[in-house]
């Protein structure tokens, strides 16, 4: 029996060996071993290939300001792991994990003994979220984040009352497929029958995958561009500002602190998303709740300055879709700057199509690795590149060390890569720039 939360977390982080087993048989044989707490649920379920993290604290914090309690499954974490299992932006304590973990471990190790065999480490913390929020009466709703995919997903064992795809785009295509059909479907196989869904997918032959599905199982949609439009999108100086027209009303000037068009982009996908809430009396969010809740959501490592003097910005773009948006942010806002880059990779990534846009708005680019499995070496990012200014250094601290000391005036750095780097990299920028002085 575990004993202790730091046993319980090696207990959880060993799975981690077992690698990712898509499938939904191994969590459908733990939750009704646990009498099915999926079914106690108020959930929302989201996938996409980015904005899923953005897309959740928007939802969070609109419902939040609104008075109610609301549940958040997200991954990876920044800080400290239990921000995977949250109530109204706080992580669970570390009792809570190792109570869970103690529930979970004993099935887990019976499960081993089938044919179906063991859990893997999602698998393992899904379902000590869906124990927790199902065995908790007084959260109002759930928001569950995809891990991969959706059809073969952890989370896909739940029957939402909303189901929400924010994009479609080129990532872990080991897993999903080669083309942007390949990975809609399996994004698409979070729709449940006649629960209504919600995407800002763009690309047709992507949404001709999403729309086939939904017709299938009667499941009303609400698009992008469609259902709903925005309007009169502008950045202003600290975030961006926009309109918003859906089937039920039309939002004028919302202003979002977080910045990209991107972020636009998924500011109006949940704000459509409580809109159509309301609209059918399942919640009751005022105009006043929904702006004061866009005005309040922050997303760690999503484009966030973490220091004013030097600029220091760190951004998970970790997929091709994301470094285009990273790309177009730096575009528009810092074009008289000088834009200095640390950037390091998982191999299971389209490098080309992450190299090449960043290449063509950096003025210099230091390629760094981090203890992980399937990280590319800094000097292979090094020997990829086509920059004339470039550098490496396998030591990602002493890479940071470096940038740090020698930036100028004129000069922002962009930290960016795997969520699993800034992860790391993030407490580690905030130390070191407590007393910034040193550094001007």
């Amino acid at each position: 029996m575990l004993q202790t939360y730091e046993e319980a977390l090696f207990w959880i982080h060993s799975r981690l060996r077992l690698g990712i087993k898509p499938g939904l048989m191994r969590m459908e044989w733990m939750l009704d071993r646990l009498n099915n707490p999926e079914r106690k649920l108020t959930a929302i379920h989201i996938a996409g290939t980015n904005g899923k993290g953005s897309t959740v604290s928007y939802l969070r914090n609109m419902l939040q300001v609104a008075g109610y309690r609301v549940g958040t499954f997200t991954s990876p974490y920044f800080e400290v792991f239990n921000e995977r299992i949250s109530v109204n932006g706080r992580p669970i304590d570390n009792g809570d994990i190792l109570s869970l973990a103690q529930v979970i471990q004993p099935l887990a190790l019976e499960l081993e003994n089938t044919e179906l065999g063991p859990p893997s480490e999602f698998e393992i913390i899904t379902a000590m979220a869906i124990y927790y929020f199902g065995t908790h009466e007084e959260i109002d709703v759930v928001l569950f984040e995809t891990g991969l995919g959706g059809r073969l997903d952890s989370t896909n064992v739940i029957d939402p009352i909303l189901s929400i795809i924010t994009n479609i785009g080129f990532d872990h295509m080991n897993l999903l497929g080669e083309t942007l059909p390949e990975i809609a479907s399996e994004k698409a196989g979070i729709i449940k029958g006649n629960i209504p869904l919600i995407t800002s997918v763009e690309q047709s032959e992507a949404l001709e995958v999403i729309i086939e599905k939904a017709t299938t199982l009667h499941a009303q949609m609400y698009r992008k561009d469609k259902e709903y439009q925005i309007i009169n999108q502008q950045p202003v100086l600290d975030g961006e500002v926009f309109s918003l027209r859906t089937p039920f009303q039309t939002f004028d000037d919302l202003k979002i602190t977080m910045m990209g068009e991107h972020q636009v982009k998924n500011a109006a996908l949940a704000v459509m998303a409580v809109n159509y809430l309301q609209s059918q009396s399942l919640f009751e969010l005022t105009n006043d709740h929904i702006q004061e809740g866009l005005l309040q959501t922050r997303w760690i490592g999503r484009f966030e300055q973490l220091c004013n003097d030097p600029t220091i910005i760190i951004d998970g773009a970790h997929n091709p879709e994301g470094i285009n948006s990273l790309v177009k942010t730096l575009s528009s806002r810092y074009s008289t700057k000088k834009i200095q880059i640390i950037f390091s990779a998982l191999r299971d990534k389209k490098l080309a199509d992450m190299l090449i846009p960043l290449e063509s708005v950096a003025d210099s680019i230091t390629f760094t690795s981090f203890d992980f499995p399937r990280v590319f070496t800094a000097k292979e990012l090094y020997e990829m590149s086509t920059i004339h200014n470039k550098s490496y250094d396998e030591d990602w601290k002493s890479c940071i060390d470096t940038s740090l000391h020698k930036i100028s005036e004129d000069e922002i750095l962009i930290v960016t890569g795997s969520l699993y780097f800034l992860s790391d990299a993030r407490p580690y920028i905030v130390k070191l720039t407590e007393n910034v002085e040193k550094y001007s």
